[in-house]
């Protein structure tokens, strides 16, 4: 179910990117590439590149805080499960 959602969101990310990519002269197979595999970051850059920079910068911070949140988790995790307290 976890991979679903993800695999529905790149898609709807990789649509967006290859709809509105020929609108502002970019190579729309290249945009909806990177946003399939990539999700929302190739997304915010793209904002920011075709002048919606407050959403761009915007979805930029708000994935990359979630990513520092996601490591933090994951090596706190790893410190407990390494100590035995957890």
């Amino acid at each position: 179910m976890k991979y679903g959602i993800s695999l529905i969101i790149g898609i709807i990310i990789a649509i967006y990117l290859a709809v509105d990519a020929p609108k502002h002269n970019k190579r729309p197979w290249l945009w909806a590439i990177l946003g399939f595999f990539f999700g929302p970051i190739p997304l915010g850059i793209y904002l920011i590149q075709t002048g919606r920079k407050v959403i761009g910068w915007i979805m930029l911070v708000v994935v990359g805080l979630f990513y520092i949140f996601l490591i933090f988790i994951v090596v706190i995790a790893a410190v407990l499960l390494s100590s035995g307290n957890f």
